[in-house]
């Protein structure tokens, strides 16, 4: 395979950038990317640095903006943690339906918009408490949590399913894919993300004990006020956010219906162009009605991730430009068919992502791939390829070294033996590069979901 020197360069800049990802957390490789690439180009790619710095998503940067500066309104003004408190009371004190209700609201929570990070870190503290209340391992209640939010996390509405859905709407040409089919395939992927996870973790719950504690709960009850106390009623200012969160999900889904042709003007159509042009919009409405505090919600928006996401992108396209991403196709493809891709896929983004950022290096670094393994290996299902990476890249985050079991093992009980804790969750978590491989084989290659 004959290899240019610029491919050699980008590549080598990249592999670079993903072991400091993985042995240094403090350094953001968002910005030591934008300046490999810079290099690069220049260097080995004749291409003049403007240039390399016109390749950054800008689109892509807006859209996470303005989601996360939305839902950063919503949960720094605490409509997001009296909805959480409110769902909690719906198990009415039947400890046995707790687990049920813990993933269903991480689920919902997630899926509305903040994302799995925000979701997790909404969600932790309140469900630890509830598992030393109630006597759950927090183990168990980590799978759930880590779980649900991750299976969620490709929601279109998520800052994690927008960076998906974005990389894919760069490469639909490529893959055959119209602007109308975008809407629809990024819920396929959302569901597709839910199934698996769903299935790996609640399956995991059941096999280390939660069935056992199900079973030990029947007919137990407890206060609950005391298990989750109720909360001061939705004030005016949280009540008009909750109804923009409705409104940002009805604008999104509606346009894309075919009940709903027609329905809108053109004029409306620009301004709903995306999630992040509606969330813009949104957020403005509760600054100017005092609803939402600017500077709290800009403080907690994941820069640093957003950041991450747009600094590879700009290197993987250098890199794209220069040929490395061609070389790193034919070899995957190399050890790979139409059926076994999937699962050499989830094994592999699941190995990087248990050091790595999972949405911040992984997948810019191999959804780009797509096109090219599809023809390199002569078939495959675009969208099962694209959803074997993307679950690959997020099983493994319930390892302590992931910011969602970080967070549940802080939020842990006193009683919980952490060391002890810190260690399974390790283990767990090695343990879903090599069980997401397999499941990504059997519902993506084999059952073809």
């Amino acid at each position: 395979m004959d290899i240019s020197l610029a491919a050699i360069m980008s590549i080598i800049a990249l592999v670079i950038v993903v072991i400091i990802s993985c042995v240094n957390e403090d350094l953001n490789v968002g910005f030591l990317s934008i300046a490999f690439a810079i290099i690069v180009g220049g260097f080995w790619g004749d291409t003049v640095g403007t240039k390399v710095l016109g390749y950054f998503p800008t689109g892509l940067f807006m859209i996470l903006v303005g989601v996360t500066f939305l839902f950063g309104i919503a949960q720094t003004n605490g409509t997001m943690e009296k909805l959480t408190a409110y769902s909690v009371r719906l198990c009415k004190g039947n400890t046995a339906i707790v687990p049920l209700i813990v993933f269903l609201l991480t689920t919902f929570i997630v899926t509305i918009g903040p994302g799995n990070i925000a979701g997790t870190a909404l969600m932790a503290p309140v469900a630890m408490a509830i598992a030393t209340r109630i006597n759950m391992p927090a183990l168990l209640m980590t799978l759930l949590v880590v779980g649900a939010a991750n299976g969620a996390a490709f929601s279109p509405f998520a800052p994690t399913g927008i960076i998906s859905n974005g990389i894919i709407a760069k490469m639909a040409p490529e893959l055959g894919i119209t602007a109308e089919q975008l809407s629809s395939l990024a819920w396929k992927i959302h569901f597709n993300s839910e199934v698996a996870q769903g299935f790996v973790n609640i399956g995991g719950f059941f096999v280390l004990g939660g069935w056992a504690w199900i079973q030990k709960q029947r007919g137990q009850a407890l206060d609950i006020d005391e298990l989750a106390p109720k909360p001061e009623p939705f004030n005016k200012h949280q009540i008009l956010t909750l109804l923009a969160v409705f409104i940002l999900i009805l604008l999104v889904i509606l346009p894309g219906l075919p009940a709903t042709k027609g329905l809108f003007s053109q004029a409306m159509m620009n301004i709903l162009a995306n999630v992040g042009t509606i969330a813009f919009i949104l957020a403005g409405v509760l600054m100017l009605t005092g609803s939402g505090d600017s500077k709290a919600a800009i403080k907690v928006i994941p820069w640093g991730v957003i950041m991450m996401v747009c600094g590879v992108t700009v290197l993987i396209e250098v890199m794209d430009k220069a040929g490395g991403l061609n070389a790193l196709v034919k070899l995957i493809g190399a050890i790979s068919n139409p059926t076994t891709i999937n699962g050499v896929l989830g094994f592999v983004t699941g190995l990087l992502s248990a050091y790595s950022s999972s949405s911040g290096v992984v997948m810019p670094m191999f959804l780009p791939m797509v096109p090219g393994l599809i023809q390199e290996v002569g078939g495959g299902n675009p969208i099962a390829l694209i959803s074997s990476i993307n679950i690959g890249a997020h099983l493994v985050d319930t390892s302590p070294l992931s910011t969602l079991g970080a967070l549940c093992i802080a939020c842990a009980g006193e009683h919980e033996d952490k060391a002890k804790l810190f260690r399974n969750l390790l283990m767990w978590g090695l343990a879903m590069s090599v069980v997401g491989g397999i499941v990504c084989y059997i519902f993506f290659g084999i059952l073809g979901f």
